[in-house]
């Protein structure tokens, strides 16, 4: 039974996870090297907390419960062996995930399941610098984690099927929708959203349309919430760029390779709403669109 759960990285996707798991009952242990990242992270969640109060969507006692539930850590060899989960959402890199499971695996006990919120990378390889493959799966949550429903749960080659069950049903219990798919390049979520996302990119660097067009025809023509480059820039050109990268030497298929514009842009450190450029120029201060840059 899963009581405790501990969760890797105190950046975005790690404060939301936590806050997820926290409003839900359980206590959490948030765990990352930087001090400073956990400060940051608890005044984002606690600011978090305060906006679903506003929505009514939690209570003013529910939040403090949930924020009671939370605490932080700086020391794995600590944190860990008290998590009966451990979620990892450590930078999308895959030398960084092999030595954080290498350490999880060593210092986890041996009942522990170690999840990876990975958005592309193996499951299988990632399971493969451990001794327990089989407790090992892919945990893939959506940005903003505590508004988004999905989870994306990935099976690696040798995870088992009672792992897969209690990750499925604990999903259910964060208030989420469980999809389970097989560990191959970009799992689905990004299989099929990169290659959007990319080809929107590759419209602008060949001058079919400006960044306005192309986002308002995906938004207004098939319902999309975001356009793909609005989006890019919400999920970081960066990170964009790595699954691309991902998706081009895992299939070997030139459909995937990443457009040279995109790769320009990442080069000269316009990595979207985290650099306050990307397709669109972004306050300081928010994530609200000012006005879009000189692809206009």
């Amino acid at each position: 039974m899963i009581q405790t759960v501990a969760v890797i990285g105190a950046g975005t996707m790690g404060n939301g996870i936590a806050h997820v798991f926290a409003q839900h009952g359980f206590k959490v242990l948030l765990v990352d090297v930087s001090a400073a990242q956990l400060e940051k992270a608890v005044a984002t969640i606690n600011k978090n907390f305060d906006r679903q109060v506003e929505k009514n969507i939690v209570t003013a006692e529910q939040k403090t419960i949930a924020l009671n539930n939370l605490s932080t850590h700086t020391d794995i060899a600590v944190a860990i062996p008290q998590a009966d989960l451990i979620v990892e959402a450590a930078t999308e890199n895959v030398d960084l995930k092999l030595k954080i499971f290498k350490q999880l695996d060593e210092v986890a006990k041996p009942e522990a399941i170690l999840a990876s919120n990975t958005s592309s990378i193996s499951i299988t390889k990632i399971a493969s610098v451990t001794k327990r493959p089989q407790q090992v799966i892919g945990m893939h949550f959506m940005n903003p984690v505590p508004v988004m429903k999905l989870v994306e749960i990935i099976n690696g080659y040798a995870t088992g099927n009672t792992v897969t069950e209690t990750i499925v049903a604990l999903s259910k219990q964060l208030n989420k929708v469980p999809c389970v798919v097989n560990d191959y390049p970009g799992f689905i979520a990004n299989k099929i959203l990169m290659p959007m996302i990319n080809e929107a990119i590759y419209s602008l660097y060949e001058g079919i349309a400006n960044v306005e067009s192309i986002d308002t025809i995906m938004k207004l023509g098939m319902a999309h919430p975001m356009g793909p480059l609005q989006l890019a820039d919400f999920i970081g050109l960066d990170v964009c760029l790595s699954i691309l990268n991902v998706l081009y030497n895992g299939f070997g298929n030139t459909k995937y390779a990443p457009c040279p514009l995109l790769v320009n842009m990442v080069t000269a450190g316009k990595l979207g709403v985290k650099s306050g450029e990307g397709f669109y120029v972004y306050t300081a201060s928010s994530k609200e669109l000012i006005v879009s840059n000189r692809f206009k």
